[in-house]
């Protein structure tokens, strides 16, 4: 190991002089040498080196901001180098744009969707490509080769439906069909498994095993360390940038991948927190909803403590408070708060009684974008007295209540007047959590408290999560990132279709435990 970087050591069997690939070839599908993109102000990569090789799953590692987005850009053909070289099979080349890329037989699923709403699931598969009889666009022909496609890779779709009618999930569906349209050399996978359900994500790791038989090489952009784990080959981890490093999946654990990713050890990340269980606060008893995302679920949560809920998307885990928050109705069950039955309270209630919650989706749910933060964050807190008088609003107190929340938030930049939606992603969430806190609150629900924000911004979430801990709220940690229940919890429910598999206290929290009941439910 030299600079942080860990090489693959050449089989005996290798001819000589050729490079050890995960794939067995010995050339790869896609190379760079000293990949460098610079903006007014910004240097988005420098001198990166990076290598693909035939039948592997090659994961970007890192931070937002690290590169990682640039630099499938430019394998996609979407983005051109400042400078450096891109090699294809040995050769240098440099693509025009992403339809050269695509005749290559590169494809990219980016985070953002290319679709065109109004259109149906076949015309935008097909898009640029329609099938014609005799010069004239063959309809039929496009729904048939449409379905055909979506049922081969076990999409539960129908091509003639409006994209705009479909779900995230299933839009995110529709995206990766387009990249198996064609026949591939090159797919990229840009964080494909953030909007699908457990099944949808088992069907399109089921889809990169089979690509990877097939020789397709897979770059493939993950947060989730539990998914490096399952099916990448080798990892390469980037920070501001630059490469910090390239090892095998296997060698590949937490502790070196945060600390490679960030630059700190993940002591460093993680505070250590002193609980003090005291009153239970949340009592759900028995809990279904009416669309079954969960059943018979019983979860506690008590002041003083941080309790997590772990599982894969789609398990329910982010249905069970917002059914305990009166988001979604209950079909049978019982909820309690301090001591009362809530059973069919609606949010506002919940929030006056002291429950706040934090939804995972901020643009959607949490934020009005178009909007200050000044008005953001004091919106769930205008009809109370340290903002209005009952009629009219105290400007200048609901100003400096917001300032002091940003600056202890340490907003970036320092301006309240801004709107939210131009913002970083970071510094959005930091809006977000700040509307949580105009006013008093027994009870914090972080619903996916970290999606899409940086090492820095996650710092100072989990010191503020420790801090409402240790001031004796108590705290309810909804998330995905597996490495947030085993370091902040001291208590976690583990979940599978709609259940609780598992309840772990503290010294019972690791990694093997979670990870052993995301899949079936225990004997």
């Amino acid at each position: 190991m030299t600079n942080g970087q860990t090489h693959s050591q050449v089989p005996p069997t290798a001819p000589a002089g050729a490079a050890a690939f995960p794939g067995g070839a010995g050339h790869p599908l896609l190379r760079t040498e000293g990949l460098t993109k610079h903006y007014p102000g910004v240097d988005a990569l420098v001198d990166v080196d990076f290598e693909l090789a035939p039948g592997e799953v090659h994961v970007l590692f890192g931070e937002n901001g690290a590169g990682k987005s640039t630099l499938i850009s430019i394998l996609a053909g979407a983005n051109q180098p400042t400078r450096g070289q891109l090699y294809a099979n040995g050769a240098p080349i440099t693509f025009a744009g992403v339809s050269e890329a695509r005749g290559r037989g590169i494809s990219a699923v980016f985070q953002e969707f290319s679709l065109v709403p109004q259109l149906t699931v076949a015309e935008n598969l097909f898009l640029g490509a329609e099938p014609t009889r005799h010069g004239i666009l063959d309809r039929g022909a496009e729904i048939s080769r449409a379905q055909e496609l979506l049922e081969r890779l076990g999409f539960p779709l129908r091509a003639d439906r409006q994209v705009q009618y479909l779900s995230r999930a299933e839009q995110q569906m529709v995206e990766i069909a387009k990249a198996f349209r064609s026949d591939l050399s090159v797919l990229i996978l840009d964080e494909p498994t953030a909007s699908l359900t457990e099944r949808e994500t088992e069907s399109l790791f089921a889809l990169i095993a089979q690509a990877k038989a097939r020789g397709v090489g897979i770059v493939y952009i993950t947060h989730r360390i539990a998914e490096i784990r399952r099916i990448a080959d080798r990892v390469t981890v980037l920070r501001d940038g630059r490469k910090v490093g390239m090892m095998m999946a296997a060698d590949a654990d937490e502790t070196k991948l945060i600390q490679m990713m960030s630059g700190r050890p993940i002591s460093q990340i993680f505070p250590k927190v002193k609980y003090q269980p005291g009153e239970v606060l949340l009592r759900a008893e028995r809990i279904t909803t009416r669309d079954g995302s969960v059943r018979d679920v019983s979860i506690e949560v008590r002041a003083g403590e941080i309790v997590g809920i772990a599982g894969l998307v789609g398990c329910g885990k982010s249905e069970v408070a917002r059914a305990c928050y009166g988001v979604l109705p209950l079909a049978k069950g019982k909820v309690s708060f301090c001591g009362q039955d809530v059973t069919g309270a609606t949010p506002r209630q919940m929030l006056d009684r002291g429950f706040s919650y934090l939804p995972p989706d901020r643009h959607k749910e949490g934020l009005v974008l178009s909007r200050s933060s000044v008005e953001n964050v004091s919106l769930p807190a205008l009809h109370l007295g340290n903002f209005s008088n009952g009629i009219f609003l105290r400007r200048g107190a609901e100003r400096q209540a917001v300032s002091d929340l940003a600056r202890s938030l340490q907003l970036q930049p320092f301006d309240i007047d801004r709107d939210v939606g131009t913002f970083s992603g970071g510094n959005q969430q930091k809006v977000l959590i700040g509307k949580m806190l105009t006013r008093e609150v027994k009870l914090f629900v972080f619903d996916e408290p970290t999606v899409g924000v940086d090492v820095s911004t996650r710092v100072s979430i989990y010191q503020l999560i420790a801090q409402l801990c240790e001031g004796g709220a108590g705290v309810l940690v909804i998330s995905s990132d597996l490495p947030e229940i085993l370091h902040l919890t001291n208590r976690a429910y583990v979940m599978f279709r709609g259940h609780v598999q598992v309840e772990l206290q503290e010294g019972q929290i690791t990694e093997d435990r979670v990870l052993s009941h995301f899949f079936e439910r225990a004997a």
